[in-house]
């Protein structure tokens, strides 16, 4: 694959920006609305069906970006270098991350770092679903 394709410290320090950027916006929005601080709202369900939502759809809106990758300059890609869709940001988000890691109680994403640090085209489990992959903007 000629592409320059992303590696994994660079996607886990993309993640590690959404998660703090997401947390901090939704509380900060919470605090001005309710007028106490709580991140109650972050157990549960509740952050995993934001934060998969989230992965959804800003990428179809921002060019294949999410704020953390965006600012490290990576961002999803389809493997023929066409637009993404809904298609591939479904498979990609809620079916590779959220369906498959949560009935493999989290074994998918283990096996996804290792993909993503061994293959040569830096792909994980759910980008192999979607037909994605990370790359570096050019």
């Amino acid at each position: 694959m000629t592409k320059k394709a992303a590696g994994f410290g660079v996607r886990l320090i993309a993640d590690i920006l959404d998660f703090f950027i997401l947390v901090i916006s939704i509380s900060t929005v919470l605090f001005l609305l309710k007028g106490e601080y709580s991140i109650e709202w972050s157990t549960g369900w509740t952050w995993q069906i934001i934060y998969t939502l989230y992965l959804t759809f800003i990428p179809l809106v921002w060019g294949g970006y999410v704020i953390g990758k965006r600012i490290l300059k990576i961002k999803i890609k389809r493997i023929n270098e066409e637009e993404i869709t809904f298609k591939h940001m479904f498979l990609r988000e809620v079916v590779g991350k959220f369906l498959v890691m949560n009935i493999t109680f989290g074994l998918s994403a283990i096996i996804s770092v290792f993909m993503v640090v061994f293959r040569e085209d830096k792909r994980a489990v759910h980008d192999l679903i979607a037909g994605t992959y990370v790359s570096y903007e050019r």
